[in-house]
């Protein structure tokens, strides 16, 4: 991944030794010099976002607290998981050990390196507390890339677990129980991709944005975010902090308990410990010490603390999604009697102005607005659906800075438009096309197309990117269910043309998007070379496929956990020559703003016909995309054609 090219200036401003009598911090206040100045010329450290090894998991339980004793057993399970995994997955030329029986890999499985060894110790976070400000436009995307990317992984690794588990290979050792995330996070340990461990980092992480959504705990782990695995406070331990004071930074507010009371903006946390595991009520007293304690001295010394809320979520595998809804003030703490009679610590935590919405509460005006946009938008232009039913959901659009209502003026093509010569394809006449009668098997024809297996897992999830993916299509003799079918049948999600004071037009969803799945489709007439060299100098509004930079190699991409990993360069896709003319008829893509550091990328799909020379320009989520958060494109050469779509 390249660094940034400018000057950098992380500011890693170290938190102040803290001494039991110390003045508590104002939120302006600048808490304490560099020790050593960070060189001028250097770029961002990523050893100094990365995991370190792990301590012993051997060392006896008895002496923790409940809640570090949970910790301890679920990271002891997957790095038993992940010792099983390597000792399955050994080098041919290694010993194989009491697994020696295990079955192999399945096809098209990488394998680790000889090098990829799971550590049997693994080291303390570290207590040094920064925060990092004043980060310039580079270093924010690239700290945005870097945490993108370790999602990537993650997400990656985990549905090609699940994939494995159903078909029955290697990983399937495990058993179809064992959670895919938790093995996922396990392979990522040993090669040091988790981020932000060396440093404890203070308020705001970079490459975390405020809203951003995530389905598994472990994610946030993975990612630095929250570093405990159950329990809801993550805190510096007394131990090995410089006061012998614990400090707390980040908290999970999921309604595990009965006395949390959450209004948004103000929010009263109930305290850890004492709850019933199997009632979720009160059956003791809590005790101010640990995360109780931490979040005190958090209170006293002024420092911010990093508010997560679990929100329930019928879509997520989980049944639920975390949202990052930014930095929090404790204001005050007491002991009170809780709803089950039992003593509870509670804090009051204030969230610090001029932060971006939270994500929790875009979630909620999505459903609001998806309900009736009319009643919550007071003012400004509405239309209810430029599609005029022409997609399977309603494309709105929406203006309250202006009296611009351009996206009206085109034509609205759900589908582009392709050359007779094309078009006389479509039914697949002389190309074969596969006989299923059921949905597809891996050793069908169309499997064979895509270089021997689908692009799709569960839920039409993207499993890696590819140069060009064949769809089961008009040739094929398959049901419409069949899981090869997935850009072909259109939207799914609400999607929205907005007026934005940034990007000019923009696009948006009322849903959250799950990253690796389908969005829309690239769409209006599609040019010869020879008309698109003409009407190019016409200065017509064209979009030319060939210049769109190949992220579809970024999604799928694990070769950090397996060094042999290749990007895929099959199937064959040729110099693109054609363009799509969107001057007169266009569809919702056309709206999608530019960036260096996109949320979506473009992945070429072939379904209706076998020309590869005019593949379909689909739109798939790089990342969880929450609702209503800008949708974004690296369209590669940037110039006035852009502008001339989103203006």
């Amino acid at each position: 991944m390249a660094s940034p090219t400018s000057l950098l200036d992380l500011n890693l401003i170290p938190s102040p030794k803290i001494e039991p009598k110390a003045e508590p911090l104002g939120e302006d206040s600048d808490i304490g010099p560099i020790s050593q100045p960070p060189n001028p010329n250097s770029t961002p450290d990523l050893n100094s976002l990365s995991i370190v090894p792990f301590n012993d998991l051997t060392t006896s339980l008895q002496h923790l607290s409940p809640a570090a004793a949970d910790e301890e057993a679920l990271f002891a399970e997957y790095y038993r998981l992940a010792r099983l995994f390597m000792a399955t997955y050994a080098s041919p030329n290694s010993d194989p050990g009491p697994l020696a029986s295990a079955p192999p890999p399945s096809p098209g499985m990488p394998k680790p390196s000889s090098a990829l060894v799971v550590s049997k110790k693994r080291k303390a976070r570290s207590a040094e507390m920064v925060r990092v400000s004043s980060l310039n436009e580079q270093d924010q995307i690239y700290f945005r890339d870097l945490v993108r990317r370790t999602r990537i992984t993650f997400e990656s690794l985990r549905i090609l677990i699940i994939r494995d588990e159903a078909r029955g290979g290697g990983l399937g050792v495990f058993g179809k129980r064992s959670r895919a995330d938790l093995k996922a996070a396990a392979l990522m340990t040993d090669r040091g991709l988790w981020l932000n461990r060396d440093k404890r980092i203070i308020g705001s992480i970079p490459g975390i944005f405020v809203g951003d959504v995530y389905f598994f705990r472990m994610e946030l782990c993975v990612i630095g975010l929250h570093g405990q695995v159950q329990a809801g406070i993550d805190y510096v331990p007394a131990s090995r902090s410089s006061s012998g004071e614990p400090i707390a930074t980040s908290i999970i507010v999921s309604g595990g308990y009965e006395d949390d009371d959450d209004g948004g903006e103000v929010l009263i946390y109930t305290g850890h410990g004492g709850r019933d595991r199997n009632l979720h009520k009160m059956c003791d007293v809590q005790k101010l010490e640990g995360g109780n304690l931490g979040l005190e001295r958090s209170m006293k010394y002024g420092i911010e603390i990093r508010v997560i809320r679990g929100v329930k979520f019928d879509q997520s595998p989980t049944g639920k999604v975390y949202v990052y809804d930014g930095l929090y003030k404790v204001s005050d703490c007491w002991m009170d009697a809780g709803k089950s009679g039992f003593g509870v610590y509670k804090y009051k935590l204030l969230r610090i102005e001029g932060q971006e919405e939270m994500g929790s509460t875009m979630l909620k005006l999505a459903v609001s607005l998806r309900v009736s946009s009319l009643s919550v938008r007071k003012t400004g232009f509405f239309c209810n659906d430029i599609s005029t039913g022409r997609e399977n959901f309603p494309v709105s659009l929406f203006n309250n800075l202006d009296d611009d209502q351009d996206p009206l003026h085109f034509e609205y093509l759900p589908h582009p438009i392709y050359p007779p010569d094309i078009q006389g394809k479509f039914h697949g006449e002389g190309n074969g096309g596969c006989e299923c009668k059921v949905n597809c098997s891996t050793n069908c024809y169309c499997a064979t197309l895509n270089g021997g297996e689908f692009p799709y897992g569960g839920n039409g999830v993207l499993l890696r990117g590819k140069p060009l993916i064949y769809e089961c299509g008009n040739a094929c003799h398959c049901p419409p269910t069949c899981p090869n079918r997935v850009t072909q049948k259109g939207l799914k999600h609400w999607l929205e043309v907005f007026r934005s004071n940034e990007t000019g037009w923009g696009v948006r969803s009322m849903d959250l998007i799950r990253a690796g799945t389908f969005i829309c489709e690239f769409s209006g007439i599609v040019l010869t070379k020879q008309q698109t060299e003409l009407l190019s100098q016409a200065g017509e509004s064209l979009v030319y496929p060939n210049r769109f930079p190949g992220r579809w190699a970024e999604w799928g991409d694990i070769s950090d956990v397996f060094s042999d990993y290749m990007p895929q360069n099959l199937p064959y896709l040729p110099d693109l020559g054609f363009s799509i003319d969107v001057s007169r008829a266009r569809n919702i893509a056309c709206y999608l703003s530019h960036s260096c550091s996109p949320n979506v990328f473009l992945q070429f799909v072939l379904y209706d016909h076998y020309n590869v020379s005019y593949p379909h320009l689909m739109i798939f989520a790089m990342e969880n995309i929450p609702p209503l958060r800008e949708l974004s494109i690296d369209y590669g050469v940037v110039d006035e054609w852009v502008g001339k779509l989103t203006l």
